[in-house]
């Protein structure tokens, strides 16, 4: 087996099955992951038996050894706005601590196609639902953990049939209303990422920049691989990317990545940084099950800057 040089995988992964999970659910994946006083949360997605998915809630002393709570954190809502654009389910939680409060975006799907949903708790214990931030088609939206310049920022990944799928940019005053929209990252033709890319864990703050761990696609003829990249954003104008990694930091290798409900997916949605200059990367392992890594985050940013290529291809 590989041994990949930038994310150390932790030895005793999967962290999370469907077999931990007090109710039934056929996956545990694609997870938002924060620290709140000292304790880890995991908001993961799963399957039910109707093939639609909902949010579950599991915490750590630890960040590795989890466990779920009794009953799912968010599901489609039953009435009201929400519940005609989230009738077929609620997907790929992404989590940002905003000025204390806990912001969580969440995919939103119905026969409408699928909208962003934003969230908020600030003890994982309640939730409270606030809007729904896009039209249809969007996915893996995940918001900057602070204001910048006076305005929340966030990242997306609008559906195109014209263009292939890319990261874009929006601005906020008020997380409901937004605007300013700027593409800022393609994929490389011919690359390892060339069918799509999207934001994957919410951004890191660093010295350097902002340290986006990212997911890009490429196509077989035994199907998709997914796998996880890096991008460094200017700190004051996060539109303004310093650097894209030529090279991905991490493939599907251990067998829970290369079989399972998606084969050869590894796909985050989480990542937290630590005080001793790691991060705990999360990721969900062929759409089946909870894994975690660690990695140095100047190692990461040395990806994006010595061994970079363009955000948009020439």
């Amino acid at each position: 087996m590989m041994t990949n040089p930038i994310v150390k995988r932790y030895q005793d992964n999967p962290i999370l099955t469907k077999k931990d999970i007090p109710y039934p659910v056929h996956t545990v994946h694609n997870a938002g992951v924060a620290k709140h006083n000292g304790k880890y949360y995991m908001l993961f997605r799963s399957h039910l038996d109707t093939g639609r998915s909902i949010i579950g809630l599991a915490e750590s002393d630890d960040g590795y050894k989890f466990k779920a709570h009794d009953k799912p954190f968010l599901i489609p809502a039953k009435d009201g706005f929400f519940k005609e654009y989230e009738a077929h389910g609620v997907e790929d939680p992404r989590i940002a601590c905003i000025e204390g409060e806990y912001y969580i975006t969440y995919s939103a799907y119905s026969k409408h196609g699928v909208r962003i949903g934003l969230a908020k708790t600030n003890d994982f214990k309640s939730i409270e639902k606030i809007s729904l931030i896009t039209e249809a088609d969007y996915r893996n939206t995940v918001l900057f953990p602070k204001k910048i310049n006076g305005r929340y920022v966030r990242l997306d990944r609008p559906h195109s049939e014209i263009s292939p799928w890319s990261i874009w940019i929006s601005y906020s005053k008020d997380l409901i209303y937004w605007g300013e929209s700027e593409l800022i990252m393609k994929p490389e033709p011919y690359h390892w990422d060339e069918m799509k890319i999207g934001p994957g864990a919410t951004p890191i703050e660093t010295d350097k920049g902002w340290l986006s761990i990212y997911h890009g696609v490429f196509p077989t003829m035994a199907g998709s691989v997914y796998r996880l990249g890096v991008a460094l954003h200017d700190l004051e104008n996060p539109a303004r990317i310093l650097g894209v990694s030529d090279s991905w930091i991490l493939q599907p290798e251990d067998p829970w990545e290369v079989t399972g409900y998606v084969n050869n997916v590894v796909f985050t949605c989480g990542a937290v940084p630590e005080n001793d200059g790691t991060v705990k990367i999360y990721w969900g392992g062929a759409d089946s099950v909870m894994c975690v890594g660690t990695a140095k985050i100047d190692d990461l940013i040395n990806c994006c800057l010595n061994n970079a290529r363009p955000p948009i291809p020439v």
